[in-house]
């Protein structure tokens, strides 16, 4: 199995478990906290795994100021999809606010084709149509009325606060592939990627933290009383960052995130078994979608 591929299933498990445990803080934090969490417990871990391949002797790549340039776009854009992300949360619920975030696949196609000049082969086109159809039939739980209508639904905030969060996490994905390739081929993509997210993480502490401390600086003290989970979340999130960022190092961010579409399926486990949501036949028929998307794609690359 390629390396790319293992990072990014791996990367999509880890996501998972973090977003529902994040989820379940969202009762005692705010919706700004409970994301700031993720970049202030995780970016310890990440300048760890850093600072540990210097202790065994691995050089490490010369950073530009475009380099921190593209870092910084895609770290500010991660906060802003988190933000929506669980803004979608509470007002659907955690897979159906994941469902729509997952219009991502198609965004990153689109903005990496642009930015860094990635196209996609014919079939993977294909593949991100049949998940974009098996996205549709989770969002309006397999409803003729609904789907036909499901573009003119403006007034649903769910369902854009889940779009923009998808907006966030492609911008996201395309930057971080440009700012890790262009450290080079000096140094292995393992190294890269670890250097881009401490980077990345350490922006991200920086920025939330400063948000955090003008709008909302009473929250500081709720995360320090939830600080066990906290740490859990950052862990969580760093490793599962770690696995992205290696991913679409290897690999087209395109590709890497469409194949991490697979977490939906993930998702609805969690929604199911964790969070007690109720299913239809019809929401299990659009993950058999996704996931045939999924391998779509897969073949296509």
């Amino acid at each position: 199995m390629n390396g790319w591929l293992i990072a990014t299933l791996c990367a999509a498990v880890l996501q998972t478990a973090r977003t529902a445990l994040q989820q379940q803080l969202k009762g005692r934090l705010s919706t700004n906290a409970a994301g700031f969490i993720r970049y202030a417990f995780g970016a310890p871990f990440s300048l760890g795994a850093v600072a540990v391949m210097m202790l065994f002797g691995v050089n490490l790549p010369p950073i530009s100021t475009g380099f921190l340039l593209r870092v910084a776009i895609a770290g500010a854009a991660q906060i802003i999809g988190t933000f929506f992300l669980i803004t979608a949360f509470t007002k659907r619920d955690f897979a159906i606010g994941t469902v729509y975030s997952k219009t991502e696949a198609i965004q990153v196609a689109l903005i990496s084709g642009v930015v860094l000049s990635e196209g996609l082969k014919p079939l993977a086109w294909v593949g991100m149509i049949v998940l974009l159809f098996g996205i549709m039939i989770l969002a309006t739980k397999g409803s003729r009325s609904a789907l036909a209508g499901l573009f003119s639904r403006t007034g649903d905030v769910g369902m854009w606060a889940g779009i923009a969060a998808g907006t966030g996490f492609a911008v996201a994905g395309t930057f971080i592939r440009w700012a890790s390739i262009s450290l080079g081929t000096g140094a292995s993509p393992v190294v890269r990627a670890l250097l881009t997210l401490a980077v990345m993480n350490s922006m991200q502490v920086v920025m939330n933290g400063a948000w955090l401390a003008i709008r909302t600086p009473t929250e500081f003290a709720a995360i320090r009383r939830e600080w066990r989970s906290s740490a859990v979340v950052g862990l969580l999130s760093v490793a599962g960052s770690a696995g992205w960022a290696i991913g679409v190092t290897l690999q087209k961010a395109a590709i890497v995130r469409a194949v991490g579409q697979i977490d939906i399926v993930f998702a609805f486990i969690v929604g199911t078994l964790v969070f007690h949501e109720k299913r239809q036949r019809s929401e299990f028929v659009g993950t058999l979608v996704v996931a045939l998307g999924v391998v779509v794609v897969t073949l296509a690359r």
